[in-house]
């Protein structure tokens, strides 16, 4: 059972803000958004990689993939739209040449171990978009099969990441650093959970699946919050990631740091801090927000929550004229209105959108 301290009196202020906020938000324009800037990505120069493919990137692409099923529904269409269906074309041409595509990184270009952790980040972010696509279509793909026989190939066996995998670290908050490897095996724990036909259950994968929880169990009290938090939601798709206590502690922690408006900051989610020198962002944001309030929801916070019914409405609030949420970066003060800089907003309005559509 899942309990929740009182309200008390900034609750109470919350709940009249939120009453007096619109119900509404426009999902025809989170979807434009969202599909103008994946196409923008895929015909990046700096996207591209070999044979016609581009990167599968933590900001834009996966959180894309995700919000974009989410999204597949009344005004915005049932079916995957030519952005999307290129989305999926290109992960299942990775997939299926896995062993002849050049990594997105690789040692010789940079530095080893680039090219074990573009392989093992990879492998995860593959199965993660496959098997959401198949979880709304109710069956495993053989396709989305490879991709999670891919993934186990690269899972470390043993030492202190056994139960991982490899992980990109250039330095970037909050998904590209050496404390990113648990946030990437929480993603894996969320591609498994989410993958349909019982393969989670599936016999000939169960050392590695065990070996999975054991790791998110076992790390999860020295991770920020933010890698805590995605380990919640995977924990709700993959029982047995976490334990009861570590669920409500996740929980509890978060809901302390609510702000007074009733959104979540990103940069209150951890220990960061820009590499410019320049001060973080400590302000409500839409990937916070959307991250917290999302994540909430999948554990079993009651739909009446007043802190969860103020962190739906602030986003409900905040969705910008073009569709999108605000965001800025953990990294340098970057200029919103680049690409660069757009994402942060990116990734904001995914989790937005899964956020505000997770109780539909």
């Amino acid at each position: 059972m899942m309990r929740f301290g009182a309200i008390g009196l900034a609750g109470c202020l919350l709940v009249g803000l939120a009453a007096q906020e619109p119900d509404t938000w426009n999902r025809e324009a989170a979807a434009a958004y969202l599909d103008a800037r994946q196409a923008w990505w895929m015909d990046w120069p700096t996207a591209a990689r070999d044979r016609g493919t581009f990167c599968v990137s933590c900001h834009t692409t996966t959180p894309y993939a995700l919000a974009r099923t989410a999204l597949r529904t009344g005004a915005t269409g049932t079916m995957p739209g030519a952005v999307e269906r290129r989305l999926l074309e290109n992960v299942e041409t990775r997939v299926t040449a896995w062993h002849g595509v050049e990594p997105f990184y690789s040692d010789e270009q940079f530095r080893p171990p680039k090219t074990s952790e573009s392989r093992g980040t990879e492998a995860i972010l593959n199965a993660l978009v496959l098997a959401n696509r198949d979880a709304r279509a109710g069956s495993l793909s053989e396709t989305t099969r490879q991709a999670f026989d891919n993934l186990w190939a690269l899972q470390v066996p043993t030492g202190d990441a056994a139960g991982a995998w490899p992980w990109l670290n250039f330095r970037l908050e909050p998904w590209e650093t050496a404390a990113a490897q648990y946030y990437g095996a929480a993603l894996a724990a969320v591609a498994v959970g989410s993958a349909p036909g019982g393969y989670g259950s599936t016999a000939g994968i169960q050392t590695q699946v065990a070996r999975l929880r054991e790791y998110l169990r076992r790390e999860a009290d020295t991770q920020h919050l933010f890698n805590r938090l995605t380990a919640l939601w995977a924990s709700t798709l993959l029982p047995g990631s976490l334990d009861a206590h570590q669920r409500q502690a996740i929980i509890d922690e978060t809901l302390r740091l609510q702000r007074e408006d009733g959104g979540w900051s990103l940069a209150l989610l951890g220990t960061f801090e820009r590499s410019d020198g320049t001060p973080l962002d400590t302000g409500s944001d839409g990937y916070a927000t959307g991250l917290v309030t999302y994540a909430l929801q999948r554990a079993g916070v009651a739909p009446d929550d007043a802190r969860l019914v103020n962190g739906l409405a602030w986003l409900r609030r905040h969705q910008d004229a073009d569709g999108s949420w605000p965001a800025s970066s953990l990294n340098k003060d970057r200029d919103p209105a680049s690409d660069r800089g757009r994402f942060m907003r990116d990734v904001a309005t995914a989790y937005a959108v899964l956020a505000l559509t997770a109780g539909s």
